[in-house]
């Protein structure tokens, strides 16, 4: 049952995050990009560079933090404000290279829209512990 919870609640937040973007998209008048489903969709070869020392490191963070909330008992909600942080890094790394270096700098706006829901979708998380409510 806790998987059909958590399967529902993220195709919820996929849902809306398509429905933003696509109202963003009409507003803004911004082209749609073809980008592909879980590619590195990197402007130049500093971002690149600088987006595979992110991912690195919030990869490390994550296993450490991740082994204080099951070794060493610390609160799951460590995890969560640590992932924001995270999240945060990426897609302000994201927005720069995309706002100052693209050919479309609006596309900078639905990564704003897509990061700050993720954000707002955590912080939903956090204040309502739906990670102990879901089990």
């Amino acid at each position: 049952m806790v998987w059909i919870k958590a399967a529902l609640f993220s195709l919820i937040v996929l849902v809306l995050n398509t429905i933003i973007k696509v109202i963003l998209r009409k507003l803004f008048k911004i082209e749609k990009e073809r980008k592909f489903f879980f590619s590195y969709n990197h402007i130049n070869e500093l971002h690149r560079k600088i987006d595979w020392a992110v991912r690195l490191t919030s990869m490390i963070v994550s296993i450490v933090i991740m082994t204080l909330v099951i070794i060493e008992d610390h609160s799951v909600n460590l995890m969560l404000i640590t992932w924001i942080f995270l999240i945060v890094l990426d897609y302000t790394v994201s927005v720069f290279f995309e706002w100052n270096y693209s050919q479309n700098p609006k596309q900078s706006i639905l990564t704003i829209s897509e990061g700050s829901l993720f954000i707002i979708v955590l912080v939903i998380v956090l204040e309502f512990d739906l990670l102990l409510s879901l089990s």
